[in-house]
């Protein structure tokens, strides 16, 4: 049966497949046991049945090569730096290594969702092989021994690029390779129109979009003297909204975007309403996302239960010189309360912090950014203001200047994500962690160097001078339950700090030797604290050392001693970095799926997955390494103690240049015991506020979704970015 035939069955029809119904076996326990081998068979069939006879099959590589260039399913330049020849024993190398995926689960999803497939698709043209080939070739540009290296990589799943990168590295017609945006907007209409065009380019491609609305004025302000003219933020919302609604990649899916809002805007009780079920639909966002970048202050005055300021950002700009968001609140809170020429609003603090937390119990939203807490682990001169759509991207930005045509009279940096992920079960086995990682920053570095978002200029901008990537890591809970260790246990915690330290060592190692081989720093590097040796003084102190917990697990893995990281801070000195920021850890999505792992370093949500498919129905994903052994290590996160999160977090996000996307998972009927403060079983307002107190407390830069398991099954903030889900 073709694939264009499978399309037209029904939906009873196509659950009668044999892998399908063998999956489904899995959820009937037998004898009180997981028939975990029905999955092993479900995998088995899918092969037999489908792959296999609907695989296009060449006699050799050359002629299959061929054929895709001729038929203008890949690109011809990249391939013609590299011989037939090696090619060929690309290849070879890559079926010598006999790789299969190891749950249903994950070939199903490669093979729907990457795989190159013929113009109707009835047949599969790639394989994993192919497409791995395709990534490894397309980003060594022309460098054998590189290409070899970054295949052996992904062949063995230690790496995996970003679904954008990863699904359209070598094809002919082709997305872009990144799709994740973050812009601002400055308090005038030349930069909101600005700002709707970007959004509405970026959303054709396909991109995910954060902008930054802190610096608008608020509604009631004054416009050329005119009092109470100004209709605030809320209107632009909605239409940025519109704009991700009417660019929708061809009706193929809803473009995605979120907004940011800084906590002491007047607005900001505005800009919260407008995602409540009950507002009015003149103001009610339904798609867009909201998010709250949150200085210190705000928790200072809510542990003092305090009244709280709002500030116009139009006297504010007047007063200071620089567009709100800009202004350092929490230095300057006090001298703004006394400035006469500032307007201000007041509000309790407490208030304020459980409308924030009632939105997030309705919605899942607003995402929030601790915004003082990412400066001042910011390596960078200059200032971070938001986050992307998944609240992990974090880079230094710099406002726009333009004239009434909405040109540039100064060009601002504003921020693409290029983003790849470890597989730490799989990288904690490679026979040379530092050459795995390595490799990896020459494959994120290739697509930071080609990537040319020429319609948002800003963004253009932004990269040339950055260079950033952003490396990140999956399947944290998976290796803890391999080893037998609880999420969150001091061992875990002192895990995950060495494993991130290692990325940050490695990546560092290679960004200095990439600056040094092209003799290019990232711009500003000499006001940054790499250059300043600042940066490198918490690893000269040797805290940073696998104890007796955690030593047999990195036995045979290079740690760095003090004298290596100064031997590292001295080479940075001296030859700068090329890339301004290195690290981001990612939520995840399907791309965790296909690498047979947990997704992102949250922990998993149930231990047989239960996922529904489009047109197929449900499929069933057991947790990677699953057996009698391991269940007692796969508690669900529902299940779990959000400050152990945070914990695993915290330890993590000590050696992460960006940020983590953090999720926290709770009951709307909270089992007792799990939080000793709990005097009731419902979830309250007061739960969500000494998480996220404590989250701040711990160093935590930002929280993604609050996502709410409620009495009657439903989830409550359980969306995905598919921008940047990697």
């Amino acid at each position: 049966m073709s694939q264009k035939e499978r399309k037209n069955m029904s939906l009873k029809e196509l659950k009668d497949v044999t892998y399908f119904k063998l999956n489904n076996e899995i959820n009937r326990p037998v004898n009180n046991s997981i028939p975990l081998h029905k999955d092993q068979e479900a995998l088995d069939a899918f092969y037999k049945e489908n792959l296999e006879p609907n695989l296009v099959t060449f006699a050799t590589v050359a002629e299959k090569v061929a054929y895709m260039k001729e038929n203008d399913f890949w690109e011809s330049p990249f391939l013609e730096a590299y011989s037939v020849e090696f090619i060929t024993k690309l290849y070879k190398y890559l079926d010598d290594q006999h790789f299969r995926f190891k749950s249903f689960m994950a070939a199903y999803k490669f093979y729907q969702q990457y795989a190159l497939k013929t113009n109707d698709g009835s047949m599969y043209l790639e394989t994993i092989e192919d497409r791995v080939a395709m990534n490894a070739l397309y980003y060594a540009d022309g460098k054998e021994e590189l290409a070899l290296d970054l295949a052996d990589e992904m062949i063995h799943q230690r790496y995996q690029p970003a679904t954008p990168s990863f699904l359209n590295a070598g094809r002919k017609r082709r997305g872009e390779l990144v799709s994740c945006f973050l812009i601002q907007v400055t308090d005038d209409m030349n930069s909101i129109g600005r700002g709707i065009n970007s959004a509405l380019q970026l959303s054709r491609i396909g991109g995910g979009v954060g902008i930054n609305l802190s610096n608008l004025r608020e509604a009631g302000a004054s416009i050329k003297g005119y009092e109470d003219a100004a209709s605030g933020v809320v209107p632009v919302m909605k239409l940025f909204e519109d704009s991700f609604s009417y660019s929708n990649q061809l009706g193929q899916r809803q473009g995605a975007g979120v907004v940011y809002l800084n906590v002491f805007h007047p607005d900001i009780v505005a800009f919260l309403s407008a995602k409540k079920e009950n507002a009015d639909e003149k103001v009610r966002v339904k798609t867009l996302s909201l998010g709250v970048t949150v200085p210190d202050k705000f928790y200072e005055l809510c542990r003092e239960d305090a009244e709280m300021v709002l500030f116009s950002p139009q006297g504010v700009e007047k007063e200071y010189g620089v567009p709100f968001s800009y202004v350092d609140i929490t230095a300057e809170y006090d001298n703004m309360v006394a400035n006469p020429n500032i307007k201000k609003f007041k509000i309790g603090a407490r208030e304020l912090e459980n409308e924030i937390s009632k939105l997030q119990q309705e919605s899942g939203y607003p995402y929030i950014v601790n915004v003082d807490t990412a400066n001042r682990a910011s390596a960078i001169d200059g200032k971070i203001i938001m986050s992307n759509l998944c609240s992990e991207i974090m880079q230094v930005q710099t406002p726009s200047e333009l004239n009434d045509a909405q040109e540039y009279i100064k060009m601002g940096t504003d921020i693409s994500c290029n983003l790849g992920s470890t597989n730490v079960p799989n990288l904690m086995a490679s026979p040379d962690f530092g050459k795995s990682v390595r490799t990896m920053v020459r494959a994120l570095t290739y697509i930071t160097d080609h990537s040319h978002i020429s319609a948002v200029p800003s963004i253009n901008n932004g990269n040339a001078k950055a260079h950033t990537i952003g490396l990140g890591a999956m399947g944290l809970h998976s290796y803890f339950a391999k080893n037998h260790m609880h999420y969150g246990s001091p061992e875990s915690i002192e895990f995950t700090s060495i494993y991130f330290m290692l990325l940050n060592y490695w990546t560092l190692v290679e960004s200095n030797a990439i600056a040094r081989e092209r003799g290019v720093k990232f711009d500003g590097f000499e006001k940054s604290k790499y250059a300043s040796g600042e940066y490198f003084e918490k690893y000269l102190t040797g805290k940073f050392q696998p104890s007796e917990l955690t030593k047999a697990l990195f036995d045979g893995i290079f740690i760095p001693s003090e004298k290596d990281w100064q031997k590292l801070s001295d080479a940075v000195k001296s030859d700068g970095l090329y890339h301004q920021n290195r690290l981001a850890v990612a939520p995840n999505g399907s791309i965790s799926y296909i690498n047979d792992t947990s997704s992102s370093i949250h922990p998993i949500i149930n231990r047989i997955e239960e996922r529904q498919e489009k047109k197929i129905g449900k499929i069933y994903y057991p947790a990677a390494y699953l057996s009698t052994d391991t269940i007692p290590y796969y508690q669900s996160a529902y299940d779990t103690d959000m400050r152990k999160v945070i914990d695993v977090y915290a330890a993590a996000t000590e050696h992460v240049d960006q940020g983590l996307s953090l999720t926290l998972f709770l009951r709307s009927d909270m089992p007792d015991g799990l939080y000793e403060w709990k005097t009731g079983n419902k979830q309250t307002t007061r739960d969500l506020n000494i998480l996220r107190n404590y989250a701040f407390h711990k160093g935590i830069k930002s929280i993604y979704y609050v996502r709410t398991f409620t009495d009657d099954g439903a989830e409550v903030g359980a969306n995905q970015c598919e921008s940047c889900v990697i």
